[in-house]
């Protein structure tokens, strides 16, 4: 919508094409229903690709103020919640209303719901072959989004154009997703579920502090979400249950305490995981018992925790999807295939992954507005 929109208005005639039956379903989802749709911080450090700065001309070009300064042109009330994500202040259904107002304006045609059964490159332009009959085009925008909430029509498509024009598709997995632990670690934490503290947590060169949160499952907060991108399937994340502090020496001001270990470090975490986690780690003896050696092994765990996790909990659960067209094969200026004139690719669809907090909804209206001013 975004990209139709602004191809719309300067002066393209478009034709926008829709398979799924509702309306920027995602978009209705997103933070809760009232959709987090841009952070003020969105920059290229904040993005996952194979070519990290692949999203610097895009994002430079369309940035965070552009979006809001169109947010606010259509009266939608809006907040930040904190770490620069704004939220709307009512509804998700605000943002859609807007972008199908712009379409409007731009003279859009719809084709929804309508399915495409394939597109062939004719002369200089192609074939869309739809259910409702044959398009030719220009031009032709892939903006089918990642393999996300299947159940609302994410769907390999935009992957598979790509393939048959000859690019390549860096191999797709769910990203902002929650960590599925092993039997052994369920054993040990699984009846936590609901409970939440506030820790750092890294891995392959990510790191981020905010709150994580046990599941019957495994592990989900946003702290989780976050360094699930980083993970590659394989590596421990390491936890840093205490990061306002150096652990032994806070240990070492408690040890005149006649309390457990586990009673001492409730002072700091909720009580049930330090009662769990010292069981587990064979730390719940009393203060006074520590001796150095031991001390330093507990607070060395404390900082960093690690665990290996079993796997995601996939696509229906992931709010991304990490990977998808490989950027080598598009330009940055345009969004086009390099190799195949018309032929573009925009938002998740795209190997660019953001952090969680409107980065990827940043993304994709950046994208759009690049492929637009082309397309």
């Amino acid at each position: 919508m975004m990209c139709a929109a602004a191809a719309g208005q300067r002066g393209r005639r478009v034709l926008l094409i829709e398979h799924y039956t509702v309306l920027g379903e995602k978009i209705r989802i997103s933070g809760g229903g009232r959709c987090n749709f841009t952070n003020i911080g969105a920059a290229a450090g904040c993005y996952l690709s194979r070519n990290p700065d692949f999203c610097r001309s895009a994002l430079a070009r369309y940035t965070p103020r552009d979006f809001v300064a169109l947010v606010e042109r259509h009266k939608i009330a809006y907040h930040e919640k904190k770490l620069g994500q704004l939220f709307c202040d009512e509804s998700a259904r605000d943002i859609i209303a807007m972008l199908a107002t712009e379409c409007e304006r731009g003279g859009v045609t719809w084709r929804m719901p309508c399915g495409v059964d394939g597109i062939v490159r004719e002369g200089d332009g192609y074939v869309v072959a739809t259910t409702h009959g044959a398009v030719r085009a220009a031009s032709v925008v892939i903006a089918t989004g990642g393999l996300t909430v299947p159940k609302i029509g994410a769907t390999p498509f935009g992957y598979r154009v790509a393939e048959q024009f000859g690019l390549t598709v860096v191999p797709p997995r769910p990203a902002l997703v929650p960590l599925a632990l092993p039997p052994e670690h369920l054993a040990q934490y699984g009846d936590l579920s609901g409970v939440s503290l506030d820790a750092e947590v890294s891995c392959g060169g990510g790191s981020f502090r905010e709150n994580i949160l046990f599941t019957h499952r495994g592990l989900s907060g946003p702290a989780i979400l976050q360094i699930s991108s980083y993970w590659d399937g394989k590596a421990p994340i390491v936890i840093d249950l205490l990061p306002d502090l150096d652990a032994a020496d806070w240990l070492r001001r408690e040890r005149t305490s006649s309390a457990h270990v586990a009673n001492v470090l409730a002072k700091r975490l909720p009580q049930r995981f330090a009662q769990q986690w010292c069981h587990a780690n064979g730390a719940n003896i009393p203060m006074r018992q520590l001796e150095d050696g031991r001390l330093m092994e507990i607070a060395s765990l404390l900082q960093c925790w690690s665990l290996r996790p079993s796997g995601t909990l996939g696509y229906n659960k992931a709010e991304v999807t990490l990977g998808g067209v490989d950027t080598r094969g598009l330009s940055s200026k345009t969004m086009a295939a390099t190799t195949v004139p018309g032929l573009f690719f925009i938002g998740e669809v795209v190997d660019v992954t953001g952090w969680l907090g409107g980065y990827n909804f940043q993304w994709a209206w950046s994208s759009a507005r690049a492929a637009a001013e082309f397309a």
